[in-house]
Protein backbone atom coordinates (compact mmCIF):
# COMPACT_ATOMS: atom_id res chain seq x y z
CA UNK A 1 0.00 0.00 0.00
CA UNK A 2 1.24 3.44 -0.89
CA UNK A 3 1.88 5.90 1.93
CA UNK A 4 0.67 9.33 0.89
CA UNK A 5 2.39 12.52 2.02
CA UNK A 6 -0.78 14.55 2.28
CA UNK A 7 -4.52 14.17 2.55
CA UNK A 8 -4.99 16.07 -0.71
CA UNK A 9 -2.53 13.76 -2.49
CA UNK A 10 -4.29 10.66 -1.17
CA UNK A 11 -7.69 11.97 -2.24
CA UNK A 12 -6.43 12.69 -5.75
CA UNK A 13 -4.80 9.26 -6.10
CA UNK A 14 -7.85 7.40 -4.77
CA UNK A 15 -10.15 9.38 -7.07
CA UNK A 16 -8.02 8.16 -9.97
CA UNK A 17 -8.67 4.61 -8.69
CA UNK A 18 -12.41 5.19 -8.97
CA UNK A 19 -13.28 6.47 -5.48
CA UNK A 20 -15.08 9.50 -6.89
CA UNK A 21 -18.07 9.97 -4.57
CA UNK A 22 -18.00 11.88 -1.28
CA UNK A 23 -19.56 10.14 1.71
CA UNK A 24 -20.87 11.79 4.87
CA UNK A 25 -20.88 10.02 8.21
CA UNK A 26 -24.03 9.59 10.30
CA UNK A 27 -24.52 7.61 13.53
CA UNK A 28 -26.22 4.67 11.78
CA UNK A 29 -25.12 4.96 8.12
CA UNK A 30 -23.01 6.78 5.54
CA UNK A 31 -24.58 8.78 2.76
CA UNK A 32 -23.77 10.21 -0.63
CA UNK A 33 -26.10 13.22 -1.03
CA UNK A 34 -25.60 13.78 -4.80
CA UNK A 35 -26.71 10.19 -5.45
CA UNK A 36 -29.40 10.32 -2.73
CA UNK A 37 -27.79 7.14 -1.44
CA UNK A 38 -27.81 5.99 2.18
CA UNK A 39 -25.71 2.92 3.07
CA UNK A 40 -26.18 0.82 6.20
CA UNK A 41 -23.05 -0.83 7.65
CA UNK A 42 -23.77 -4.15 5.95
CA UNK A 43 -23.94 -2.40 2.54
CA UNK A 44 -20.36 -1.09 2.37
CA UNK A 45 -16.76 -2.07 3.00
CA UNK A 46 -13.73 0.00 4.03
CA UNK A 47 -11.14 -0.88 1.36
CA UNK A 48 -8.34 1.40 2.53
CA UNK A 49 -7.56 3.56 5.55
CA UNK A 50 -4.99 6.37 5.57
CA UNK A 51 -4.11 8.51 8.59
CA UNK A 52 -2.58 11.98 8.47
CA UNK A 53 -1.01 13.85 11.36
CA UNK A 54 -1.25 17.63 11.57
CA UNK A 55 2.27 19.07 11.41
CA UNK A 56 1.73 22.14 13.57
CA UNK A 57 -1.50 21.24 15.32
CA UNK A 58 -2.65 17.76 16.38
CA UNK A 59 -6.24 18.96 15.90
CA UNK A 60 -5.52 18.96 12.16
CA UNK A 61 -5.17 15.17 12.12
CA UNK A 62 -7.50 13.27 9.80
CA UNK A 63 -8.37 9.78 8.67
CA UNK A 64 -9.38 8.93 5.10
CA UNK A 65 -11.55 5.92 4.31
CA UNK A 66 -11.79 4.52 0.77
CA UNK A 67 -15.19 2.84 0.68
CA UNK A 68 -16.98 0.58 -1.80
CA UNK A 69 -20.64 -0.36 -1.63
CA UNK A 70 -22.36 -3.59 -2.48
CA UNK A 71 -24.07 -1.62 -5.29
CA UNK A 72 -20.69 -0.75 -6.85
CA UNK A 73 -20.45 2.87 -5.68
CA UNK A 74 -16.94 3.87 -4.59
CA UNK A 75 -16.12 6.98 -2.62
CA UNK A 76 -14.21 8.68 0.16
CA UNK A 77 -15.02 9.58 3.74
CA UNK A 78 -12.81 11.98 5.71
CA UNK A 79 -13.03 12.12 9.51
CA UNK A 80 -11.06 14.15 12.04
CA UNK A 81 -9.61 11.14 13.91
CA UNK A 82 -12.81 9.91 15.43
CA UNK A 83 -14.19 13.28 16.49
CA UNK A 84 -17.70 11.90 15.94
CA UNK A 85 -17.02 8.44 17.36
CA UNK A 86 -19.04 9.13 20.51
CA UNK A 87 -22.14 9.77 18.40
CA UNK A 88 -21.78 6.63 16.24
CA UNK A 89 -23.64 3.42 16.84
CA UNK A 90 -21.53 0.44 17.98
CA UNK A 91 -22.21 -1.19 14.58
CA UNK A 92 -20.82 1.82 12.69
CA UNK A 93 -17.76 1.98 14.96
CA UNK A 94 -16.99 -1.69 14.22
CA UNK A 95 -17.60 -1.17 10.49
CA UNK A 96 -15.08 1.67 10.30
CA UNK A 97 -12.31 -0.45 11.77
CA UNK A 98 -9.75 -2.57 9.97
CA UNK A 99 -10.72 -6.08 8.91
CA UNK A 100 -8.88 -8.78 6.96
CA UNK A 101 -9.80 -7.15 3.60
CA UNK A 102 -8.79 -3.59 4.50
CA UNK A 103 -5.53 -2.07 3.30
CA UNK A 104 -3.75 0.58 5.36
Amino acid sequence: MKAYESLAGAIKALQQKGYIQDFNLHPEWIECPPLKLRLAPEEFHVDEIHRFEGMANPDDSAILFAISSSAGVKGLLVDAYGVYAEALSPTMIRKLQVDDRTNF
